[in-house]
Parts: structure tokens; C-alpha cells; sequence
């Protein structure tokens, strides 16, 4: 059995073969991130308080450098000897920040039990979403195989993995963050929808990464609404898998 824990945003505990891994780590306390410029709304980062859980893990998984995936509280808080997996083209900046143990994942690690796969992502449409890159999502493969999409949008590469790897469970990163200009960069309502669509019944589709930052447009209710057959934790929950 595998579980994880929503902390807020994209910041998950994923507990799986006796390993936790601490994913996409936003630390800071409320507004003390500025904010996304160039979004309709101005608001500071983070808009929510981390909830209180605790945190004890055996490495920290980073799906791509952006500051609501890895801020600068995660930078201070999270002791130098701890293992960064994470992707090959963001390595040396974990060690120039005095990270000693970054372990890039091209193809694929094992971690403490954990196969750990990278796959593709896209950040958006167009030329935005190469000026967002380079980002990726991960598949963990235990006890339960867990497909982290990260931030992307639905596009052929989605559900190319899903087909691939044929996870137990998925975690989409949805709220369609979006700018004043140009498409949502992360998931909206249709692209969750896609993908429980095309995985079925029988494995759950959680979504995160919503009513944390200013630009993520789209809350936990909008996709409710939106979504058939989706799970929406809330900030410190824990769902089995």
C-alpha cells in the first residue's frame, strides 16, 4: 500500500515500500513569495498556510526549479546531505546551492525500494510553453505505481504515459495557472477531465495545485464542478492508494 499527504500547492508526502519522499517542496509562509507578475490577480505567495504535518522524509523529489516547486524556505529548511532527485539539466544548481547528494534522473533510479522514471512534460502551449521548460513529471514504482504528471498540460505525451506505464494512480497538477496573455499552463477542468477519462474506472485521478498561488485562476471548487470522477484532497489530507 502507498499513501500521500497534500501539504499545499503541489507539496506532497508520498509514503511507499517503508520510503517517503517529500515532493516539490514550497515552504515559505503565507506572502512571503512575491507575486506571479503578469497574472489578473497580484495577490502574494504563498495565499495559505502550510498545514501542520510533520515533516520527515528520505528525499526530496523536485519535478522542475520554478519557486512553487522549490522555494526558498525548502532551500534553507531541507539539510544539504539529503537526496535531490531531480531532473539532469537542473543538477548543478542543487550543488552550487550545496546540495551534496543529486542524484539526476534521466531515464530512471531506484531509490530506497522506489523505481523512479522521468517522463514528459509540457508547460503550456505554444511558445509559452518553451519559455516555461524544461519540466517533468515522474512515475514511482513500488508498492503501487504512482504517475506524477507535474506541470503540464494534457497533450499526446500525457497520455502516451499513462498508456506506458499503466499507473495504480495519477496526481495532475491542475488550478490553470494562467498570465494576462495566452492559454492555461497547467491543467484546467478539461484536461482532468481527459485524463480520468482515458484512464478509467478503478484508478483515482487526485488533483492539486490549486488556491495556493495568484495565478492559478482555478480553485478546488471550479473543478469539482467541472470534473466527474476526480479526487480533490484538501491542504494536510491523506489519501490511500
Amino acid at each position: 500500500m502507498a499513501r500521500l499527504t497534500l501539504l499545499r500547492h503541489a507539496t506532497l508526502l508520498v509514503e511507499t515500500a517503508e520510503t517517503t519522499l517529500l515532493v516539490d517542496p514550497m515552504l515559505s509562509a503565507p506572502g512571503e513569495i512575491p507575486p506571479i507578475p503578469n497574472s489578473p490577480n497580484d495577490r502574494e505567495n504563498p495565499l495559505v498556510e502550510l498545514p501542520d504535518v510533520p515533516l520527515d522524509y528520505d528525499a526530496v523529489l523536485v519535478t522542475h526549479r520554478h519557486r512553487d516547486h522549490f522555494d526558498d524556505a525548502a532551500r534553507e529548511r531541507v539539510p544539504d546531505d539529503t537526496p535531490i532527485l531531480c531532473q539532469p539539466v537542473e543538477a548543478e544548481d542543487f550543488r552550487e546551492e550545496g546540495f551534496e547528494d543529486v542524484r539526476p534522473v534521466d531515464d530512471g533510479v531506484t531509490f530506497e525500494g522506489i523505481d523512479v522514471a522521468r517522463t514528459p512534460a509540457r508547460h503550456g502551449h505554444g511558445d509559452l510553453a518553451d519559455q516555461m521548460a524544461p519540466v517533468s513529471g515522474f512515475v514511482l514504482d513500488a508498492d503501487t505505481r504512482l504517475y506524477l504528471a507535474g506541470d503540464t498540460v494534457w497533450y499526446d505525451a500525457v497520455p502516451t504515459t499513462l498508456d506506458e506505464y499503466d499507473p495504480d494512480a495519477v496526481v495532475v497538477n491542475a488550478g490553470a495557472a494562467q498570465f494576462v496573455e495566452g492559454e492555461p499552463i497547467t491543467m484546467d477542468g478539461d484536461d482532468v477531465q481527459a485524463v480520468v477519462d482515458h484512464v478509467g474506472d478503478g484508478v483515482p485521478v487526485i488533483a492539486d495545485h490549486m488556491d495556493s498561488i495568484n495565478h492559478c485562476l482555478s480553485n478546488r471548487e471550479d473543478l469539482r464542478a467541472a470534473v466527474d470522477g476526480v479526487t480533490i484532497p484538501a491542504d494536510g489530507e491523506t489519501v490511500e492508494l
